[in-house]
């Protein structure tokens, strides 16, 4: 597959394995290369960035891919396109389309129960009799975040560091009762995810990694993405070096991005990757193209219909009214971002620090980027 890691500035071909991609990318003027550029150096510039990394494909090819800056800093090493970075909460689309792989095999359905006697995970967490509402949590309650309880501010994966997942999971349901009727309100759960990687693990009889790999990135061409691990000495080969935020006065929370447990994290926002892997993700879920998807069409659109709990989130990827779709990823030393926009785009930017508004700011950085090529202004508007 040439869905790898691009070398700087050179298209590569985005597509299912064995089926060629349709159109050819638009050359990019070396004056629009440099105007990308500087976008990308005053964002870094700005939010003291030490690496920051951008690709961007277009009806399904890579059209861009650029390193600014290095890998840590004080480090020699310039960023490359291959350096690969924590990726956080854009975890959450690819967790996604593993569930609507399970459920297009027939194998699990929106549906189904998640907690307690009739659940996909039976009894194995907690103890009896649950909470009330607890049992009445479907899969797709997790994907939509409409569970009922477990909100950003409240979130049990940012608790308890000590734990495995299994314990953390016994502990949040013995101890967390259900604030909302599941179904009824939305409340952006990292624990509903991490629940959804148990499901694909019950199912499988696989690891939660080793079924994504084998049957949403490696047959999108991706071959480096991994979960990765909490401390320095964890970094796999080619990984960057993330750094905190300089807190503001008064502010005393821990935004140290190795004092995380980011392996507990893996199907909420555990993985590392490249912006081109993430970019390759999403041309093979993007919608446009049945031939290069690697899910069906219908399976497409069910997993980007928002719920009625709230028009601008679907399952797994923020959506709107103009038909882009999105998810960010926010975590101490990360700020990423992945977008399908309706116009045939598709791309990523990450970073290794997390500053406030980073992660904001980074979605509207490449869209000035994008801008800046004069064939792609009319699509973009």
């Amino acid at each position: 597959m040439l869905c790898g890691a691009a070398s700087f500035g050179v298209p590569a071909l985005l597509s299912k394995q064995g089926v060629p991609a349709s159109s050819p990318v638009d050359e990019i003027e070396p004056s629009e290369r440099r105007a990308m550029a500087e976008v990308a150096e005053d964002y870094r510039r700005k939010f003291d960035a030490p690496g920051l990394s951008v690709a961007i494909a277009r009806e399904g090819r890579l059209a861009y891919a650029q390193a600014f800056g290095v890998t840590g800093h004080g480090s020699r090493k310039e960023l490359t396109t291959s350096n690969l970075f924590r990726i956080a909460s854009v975890s959450k689309p690819i967790t996604s389309a593993a569930i609507f792989h399970l459920i297009e095999e027939g194998r699990l359905r929106l549906d189904d129960t998640v907690i307690g006697r009739s659940g996909v995970l039976g009894t194995q967490y907690g103890r009896k009799p649950y909470g009330q509402g607890i049992e009445q949590i479907t899969i797709d309650h997790l994907l939509t975040h409409t569970s009922g309880d477990w909100d950003l501010w409240h979130d049990p994966m940012f608790s308890k560091p000590e734990m495995d997942q299994a314990e953390l999971i016994s502990w949040a349901l013995d101890t967390l009762p259900l604030k909302n009727t599941p179904g009824k309100v939305f409340a952006y759960s990292n624990f509903g995810y991490c629940l959804l990687g148990r499901v694909i693990e019950k199912i499988t009889g696989q690891p939660y990694s080793t079924y994504v790999q084998k049957t949403v990135l490696l047959p999108s061409g991706i071959t480096e993405m991994r979960i990765g691990g909490n401390r320095v000495k964890d970094r796999v080969p080619g990984e960057v070096t993330y750094y905190q935020q300089t807190l503001a006065e008064g502010e005393n929370h821990n935004d140290d991005p190795y004092a995380l447990n980011v392996k507990r994290m893996d199907s909420h926002g555990g993985w590392i990757a490249t912006p081109t892997d993430l970019v390759c993700f999403a041309t093979h879920v993007d919608g446009f193209e049945a031939s290069r998807n690697i899910l069906k069409t219908e399976i497409i659109r069910r997993m980007t219909t928002p719920s009625e709990a709230n028009p601008n989130y679907a399952r797994g990827w923020h959506v709107n009214a103009e038909g882009h779709w999105w998810h960010g990823g926010d975590l101490g030393g990360t700020s990423a971002v992945l977008v399908r926009t309706a116009s045939r785009f598709c791309w990523a930017a990450l970073t290794n620090t997390r500053r406030n508004s980073s992660q904001e700011a980074l979605d509207d950085m490449v869209w000035e980027m994008a801008r800046k090529v004069s064939a792609w202004q009319a699509a973009l508007g």
